[in-house]
């Protein structure tokens, strides 16, 4: 069955001119992998970081069954489950988290190269001690996206790595022979790093934003957040990360409650994680959610943020909107969004317009640090 992938959706992400839902990546790694297709049984497919199901689906098209599959942002799962539905393939894929339960028993595992080198890491690990003996990984993306560091990272888990020719500007990365060790030995996943100066440590799994750094947004929004709704009883972290904006406000304020959420799967459990290290577990609720959606309207005092600006790897604002309009929906009257932006992106009218009132609280030469009181 031939499967049309620009048929795909991305939605409930965000869609616009120049977001597409599949690539000439997607197409070539279904190409490089299809004589590997054809001798799986059932559940021996797995897919990981498959943006919107093309991998997925077309691999279902092709005639692959049980199909394991692990998406880290929960829009791209859901966008799989709907365009899964549309083209009636909905039974063969399954969605997992990213763990042994994903990865037993695999044989082959079809790849979006992450940008991230510690994502790609941590799941070449985890692929080489939880997939079969004779596992193998046929990895792709757009050139301008690769480096040859990535070829060193799955040679780091697997005894041969091939480079496949470049096909409108993408290439394919072909792991076999996996390794139960690391070679170079390394750290494992998560890992952490204590920051004395903000009197917390942060825990983060691969590719999780700034790792477990604090980039210099954050940093800047945290020194400020002193004076952010003072008596409030409890806050939400955002686009949450690695959490280390909740565990620093349940740290640094005994009776607060803070919800933490981000609709990656790799931001949650590290917010999760970061939490129980600063022993904080008990006052900080992590969620895995598309922005607000889990709480009501009007409940919130305090919204704390750092907006994410890229969709993969397209520069679009409308993922800050988003979040805007869902703080703007959930700030109770009188509450503020606290949130840290690139100066030249100029978000004030922006916030103004979907939030309310937005006073400037704190600017240095790259970022802004801005208050938006809800009417």
């Amino acid at each position: 069955m031939q499967f049309d992938l620009g048929a795909l959706r991305r939605h409930p992400d965000v869609e616009g001119r120049g977001l597409e839902a599949s690539d000439a990546a997607d197409r070539l790694i279904l190409d490089e992998a299809a004589a590997l297709l054809g001798g799986l049984g059932a559940g021996e497919l797995v897919v990981v970081g498959d943006a919107y199901g093309a991998l997925a689906l077309g691999a279902a098209a092709a005639g692959a069954r049980g199909i394991r599959v692990h998406q880290d942002l929960i829009t791209g799962e859901r966008a799989l489950a709907q365009n899964a539905e549309r083209a009636g393939l909905a039974a063969e894929v399954r969605s997992l988290p990213l763990g042994a339960e994903l990865l037993a028993g695999a044989r082959l595992v079809l790849l979006r190269l992450p940008r991230s080198l510690d994502r790609l890491d941590e799941v070449a690990g985890l692929v080489a001690r939880h997939a079969a003996s004779d596992a193998v990984i046929v990895a792709g993306a757009r050139i301008k996206h690769m480096t040859i560091a990535m070829n060193e990272v799955l040679g780091a888990w697997f005894d041969r790595v091939d480079v496949s020719h470049a096909r409108q500007k993408s290439r394919v990365l072909t792991a076999r022979g996996p390794r139960a060790h690391r070679q170079p030995s390394a750290p494992g996943w998560p890992r952490g790093a204590r920051h004395d100066d903000l009197g917390v440590t942060v825990v983060a799994h691969g590719g999780v934003f700034a790792g477990t750094g604090v980039d210099i947004g954050t940093r800047f929004l945290i020194g400020e957040l002193g004076e952010a709704v003072p008596d409030a009883a409890s806050a939400v972290d955002l686009a949450c990360g690695s959490g280390v904006v909740a565990a620093w406000l349940a740290h640094t304020r005994p009776s607060l409650r803070v919800t933490a959420t981000d609709r990656s799967a790799a931001a949650a459990a590290s917010a999760h994680e970061t939490a129980e290290v600063n022993a904080v577990a008990d006052r900080v609720h992590v969620t895995q959610a598309d922005g607000l959606e889990l709480l009501p309207d009007a409940s919130e005092p305090l919204i704390v943020l750092n907006p994410p600006f890229h969709s993969d790897a397209a520069l679009h604002t409308g993922i800050a909107a988003h979040l805007f309009e869902d703080a703007a929906r959930v700030l109770e009257p009188g509450g503020e969004l606290w949130c840290v932006w690139n100066s030249h992106l100029r978000y004030r009218p922006l916030l103004e317009r979907l939030v309310g009132p937005t006073r400037q609280v704190a600017r240095n030469p790259k970022f802004t640090v801005t208050a938006s009181r809800r009417p």
